[in-house]
């Protein structure tokens, strides 16, 4: 059964379901016994119980195993591997089973039968994602590297055709259907651009097109990524600078994206790819390890783009911090409308596998966020698929472990979970609120795919498990998943409704490394973080720059998002402590966060 929401059906309904179930039961050739096996979490159990009743009421009683069932169910969880094995095995052996005795029912059901391990198509993400995308108040989508790659588990960062999209998703046109059908809802679509590198195949690929590495590529080792195993473009030769232009323009013009994300721009940057440099002094900017070709082209790139669409947006993916590449180019930048920041998904996966909670330094923290040069814009995010990837876990996997798969009903209350949810929460509002000028989501996580994210390869026998968005977790509302989602669409409303990324920077007022409090201004709304795993606040002192009152906003505690309601939504109003200027009396509860509005301007906003 696909469960979307909680509904209540008509009397009359519930009649008809009733009199059905009493037909069935009255038919003498319907099986007499049945027997539920239940594989997953505790909303499985939860479901076959229910199962089970109805089975009764139709007229069936359980049998003492499968083996004598006439009716065998699998109720499955699309979430645990381990219990999709498993209820396979079984079917399996089952069907051996039904050789023998023809008459056997076996039915497998709950999350699994729900989500196809496929290859999903651009036309199924354009009907069935995009919806999701908008709904969630996102306004730009970027599509990782679908540029055609021979090596699906590449996750298509190994390009061999740059002009081809992807022929395992789908048709040409099928992808000009998804990115109109985008545009239609309102969102802006960016492709994942991979100017960085080629597949070192020869057969697939451009590597030796003419018979040698001259016409594309460096020659010897300078030609070869030593990390990779990809060939590296010479931008020096006018051919390669026509054949990546062009292609910029392709993809711009024959299927009107939006902008790109350039892929590897830190490897393209520096003769030695950035491999192992600490980037800690500016002479490692401009010195010789500088490819000033690739630095020009760059520059063609940007204002190519610009020229063909004024309105494309492009993002850099660059983990040097190189002075200048957010900037314009009359200014001696790049010409990027942003780059990625990618030291803010590094540093919470340090805190959260390295450091206990208790010492994590919001001094530390917050100068963290502060790295960012003048002038020059920063995409925050929390996790990418760089921090997803097979080998590694999602952020929510890494807070709350393996019971993940067992404790994420809304009925179950337990420190871990209630500890991972509320770090989650606490992570992103941060790093969307103060990280950068725009905020960037990995789809997947809570959202789709909890654990990993590992494409079909050799090392897994080629399974689908864990490429499979698993939406029947967030559908669902008895999950936890469900108000994780709500959060993250009510702070992106609010972020859009005060938009808070027109301001560069926030304007810090307070911050505690011993009670590990942190208080910022940023869009006129006041935030204020409790991180403290024990210890709550009932009399804070919270600097503000207004001598008025302030209403509530948002709330990670808020029942909604799965918090347990301890913030009251009344007005606080503003006091003079003494010399020190205006200051608000809130009280914080352990690991919560509130943002506040003064009252003026949230009746104004409001309308």
């Amino acid at each position: 059964m696909k469960r979307t929401q909680a509904i209540e059906l008509p009397e009359e309904e519930i009649a008809k379901q009733k009199e059905w179930m009493a037909a069935f039961a009255a038919l003498e050739d319907r099986p007499h016994t049945y027997c539920v096996v239940t594989y997953g979490c505790q909303m499985n159990a939860h479901d076959s119980e229910k199962l089970e009743g109805m089975l009764t009421q139709m007229g069936m009683t359980p049998a003492a195993n499968r083996e004598e069932a006439d009716f065998v169910i699998f109720n499955t969880c699309c979430v645990r591997d381990n219990a999709q094995r498993r209820a396979l095995g079984n079917v399996v052996w089952l069907k051996e089973l039904k050789k023998e005795r023809p008459e056997l029912l076996i039915c497998v059901g709950g999350c699994m039968a729900q989500e196809e391990g496929k290859v999903g198509s651009y036309r199924e993400f354009a009907d069935n994602i995009l919806p999701r995308i908008h709904k969630a108040g996102y306004n730009t989508l970027q599509l990782m590297a679908i540029m055609e790659h021979p090596y699906y588990a590449s996750f298509g960062y190994q390009v061999s055709n740059f002009f081809a999209p992807s022929s395992r998703f789908g048709t040409p046109e099928e992808l000009k259907y998804l990115i109109d059908r985008a545009h239609q809802l309102g969102l802006r679509v960016l492709l994942d651009l991979i100017h960085s590198h080629a597949v070192g195949n020869q057969a697939e690929g451009i590597h030796k097109f003419d018979g040698t590495v001259w016409q594309f590529f460096h020659s010897g080792s300078r030609g070869d990524h030593p990390a990779w195993g990809t060939k590296l473009f010479d931008y020096g030769k006018h051919g390669v600078l026509h054949f990546l232009l062009s292609n910029v323009k392709y993809w711009l013009t024959e299927f009107h994206f939006d902008g790109f994300r350039f892929d590897g721009v830190t490897s393209m940057l520096y003769r030695d790819h950035g491999l192992g440099a600490p980037f800690d002094r500016d002479e490692r900017y401009f010195g010789d390890n500088v490819d000033e070709d690739a630095l020009t082209y760059l520059q063609l790139a940007n204002d190519l783009i610009r020229e063909v669409n004024p309105h494309a947006v492009t993002l850099a993916e660059d983990v040097s911090g190189m002075p200048g590449v957010g900037l314009p180019i009359d200014q001696g930048g790049l010409g990027f409308d942003a780059r990625m920041g990618m030291g803010i998904p590094d540093l919470w996966g340090h805190l959260v596998k390295d450091v206990r909670d208790e010492d994590w330094d919001l001094d530390a923290i917050w100068s963290s966020f502060c790295l960012r040069r003048p002038g020059e814009k920063t995409i925050a995010y929390v996790e990418c698929h760089d921090q997803s990837i097979v080998g590694d876990q999602a952020m929510l996997f890494r807070l709350a472990g393996e019971r993940m798969y067992t404790e994420m009903s809304k009925t179950c209350h337990t420190p871990e979970i209630d500890r991972a949810t509320a770090l989650h929460k606490l992570m992103r509002l941060l790093t969307c609120a103060a990280g950068g000028d725009g905020y960037l989501n990995f789809m997947g996580n809570e959202f789709g795919h909890p654990e990993w994210v590992d494409f079909p390869r050799a090392g897994n026998g080629d399974s689908f498990q864990y490429c499979r968005r698993q939406w029947s977790l967030v559908q669902n509302p008895d999950l936890k998943y469900q108000s994780l989602a709500s959060f993250d669409r009510a702070m992106l409303h609010l972020a859009r409704q005060w938009d808070w990324f027109r301001q560069w920077m926030p304007d810090l007022k307070l911050v505690s490394r011993d009670q590990q409090v942190l208080a910022f201004e940023r869009g006129n709304l006041i935030f204020v973080f409790n991180f403290s795993p024990t210890h709550s606040y009932p009399n804070a002192l919270i600097p503000v720059s207004r001598g008025e009152d302030h209403v509530l906003l948002l709330s990670t505690d808020d029942e909604t998002f799965g918090g347990q309601g301890r913030i009251a939504p009344i007005p606080y109003p503003a006091c003079v402590a003494g010399h020190r200027g205006n200051y608000l009396q809130l009280y914080l509860p352990a690991r919560t966060a509130v943002v506040l509005a003064p009252e003026t301007l949230a009746r104004t906003r409001n309308g």
